[in-house]
């Protein structure tokens, strides 16, 4: 696989927090690509087809792929406003089942409530940590010590 993107010329780069174009994002959208039953395990005989497999991709991976970030409805739905229906009907639907089976269920249902806001890369409200360093791995009241202990370890 490197081979292949080396060919291709995709870099590659390290993962740093908040960046939306690098490696945890990009490796998790390819880790989604690879596991569709259509992904070509042989890669693609032309450039068209390869444009015509991300066409189609896209098209799942927005209107038909339910996402669990965002309680397991579509992006396109989310971004609709769909999901303000969508959910309160899930409620109705757990709510009824576990009315029907009690025993089946051990503690309370599936949390439906729509989410807030999403972001890929939220705004800093410290503009002292803009560094992207290893101490933004973890927020900066993370527990423990060492090198990510956070900004208050280290001015301490």
């Amino acid at each position: 696989m490197r081979a292949t993107m080396e060919r291709l010329g995709v870099t590659a780069s390290f993962s740093r927090p908040r960046v939306s174009n690098d490696n945890p994002f990009s490796e998790a959208l390819f880790r989604t690509c690879k596991y569709r039953p259509d992904w070509p395990v042989r890669g693609f005989a032309s450039l068209e087809e390869a444009r015509n497999w991300v066409g189609g991709f896209v098209r799942w991976y927005n209107g038909e792929n339910h996402h669990s970030a965002i309680r397991f409805v579509t992006p396109e739905a989310r971004h609709r406003g769909q999901d303000g229906d969508i959910l309160p009907q899930r409620v109705q639907v757990y709510e009824a089942a576990r009315a029907a089976n009690p025993q089946r269920w051990s503690g309370r249902t599936r949390n439906w409530q729509p989410i807030g806001s999403v972001w890929l890369n939220p705004e800093r409200s410290d503009p002292c940590c803009d560094h992207h360093g290893a101490d933004d791995a973890l927020t900066h009241k993370a527990g423990g010590g060492g090198p990510m202990g956070g900004a208050e370890k280290r001015a301490a």
